[in-house]
């Protein structure tokens, strides 16, 4: 069954936005990461066009964020100090990103800076996870039947003491009581605008860069970090969801809510599959799939646009 996309401008199989919906949210459940990541470039493989496919990916993270942020509310994980102060940054960037967006479309560079954007970043996404978790992998085996458990580091968090080095010089200095540290207000909202910037060029919520660095250049502890990182994912995918929607006319919501359909099916499937396996298997796995997505756009970069059309068949 064949549905119009009107905003795509585009025909598709349904099965094809609600299989991959499903996919990533299997993925998603599966090994414990947001699926916005790859979610957009799998759109641009299925014939969508990147900066609709971006836009209305940006769309379907607000509803996955917000189911988040509530249980982590809930639960107190959530330090809305710091999350304000990352959505003061947030929808400045995502203004800016989608602003820039907006003039690469008029001057028809906007679906090169979309992929380049994701050849970068999944690239490093990629590179970095397979050799974390290989040596993770390793160490568990150098440490055959031992008990002790090597996360001392994460002890130091919640301390309180002002930041060392250029970050502890930096002025207006605040601190967090939810996460136990202390930082200039300027980190956050910097933090919040690089994030907001991706969301509007990637279509994603930035969590999958966002959590590493609140957990080693912030402090703060990980059942926090979590909570925050999804309320400050929710808001910002908000406003550049309106404003891609306004601005731009690049949401297609047809496609959005085919796409939430298989997700949330896949997030509870994977959830469950997940408590059964090896986690640093699975992030070796995604981190394959990550960087096979990468290749793929590079090639797609780099092929003569005449080997393109005639494998598309086009005239």
């Amino acid at each position: 069954m064949y549905l119009y996309l009107p905003i795509a401008l585009t025909s598709v199989n349904i099965l094809v936005p609600v299989g991959l919906g499903l996919l990533v949210g299997l993925l998603s459940g599966l090994f414990g990461v947001g699926g916005g990541f790859l979610m957009t470039p799998l759109l641009m493989m299925a014939g969508i066009p990147p900066t609709v496919a971006a836009a209305t990916d940006a769309n379907q993270i607000v509803a996955a964020s917000a189911t988040g942020t509530l249980a982590h509310w809930r639960l107190g994980n959530v330090d809305f100090k710091m999350g304000f102060l990352l959505l003061v940054g947030g929808f400045t960037g995502g203004a800016l990103g989608v602003q820039l967006i907006k003039v690469l479309r008029a001057t028809g560079g906007a679906d090169f800076l979309i992929k380049m954007t994701y050849v970068v970043m999944l690239g490093l996404v990629g590179t970095f996870m397979f050799f974390e978790s290989l040596n993770a992998l390793m160490k568990g085996k150098a440490a055959g039947k031992k008990t002790h458990h090597p996360h001392s580091q994460p002890e130091k968090q919640g301390s309180g003491k002002p930041a060392k080095g250029f970050m502890g010089t930096l002025p207006m200095q605040i601190y967090f009581e939810k996460s136990g540290v202390t930082h200039s207000a300027l980190v956050p909202v910097g933090l919040g605008a690089f994030v907001g910037i991706l969301a509007a060029i990637m279509g994603v919520g930035g969590g999958f860069l966002m959590v590493p660095v609140m957990i080693y250049l912030l402090r703060m502890p990980m059942h926090v970090v979590v909570g925050t990182s999804l309320f400050q994912i929710m808001f910002t995918c908000v406003e550049v969801t309106f404003l891609q929607a306004y601005t731009n006319h690049t949401v297609d919501f047809v496609l959005a809510i085919l796409l939430l359909l298989g997700s949330t099916f896949g997030a509870q499937i994977g959830t469950k599959l997940g408590r059964k396996l090896h986690g640093d298997q699975l992030k070796i796995l995604l981190a394959i799939i990550v960087l096979a997505v990468t290749v793929k756009i590079v090639f797609e970069l780099l092929m003569e646009p005449s080997l393109l059309l005639a494998y598309k068949g086009g005239h």
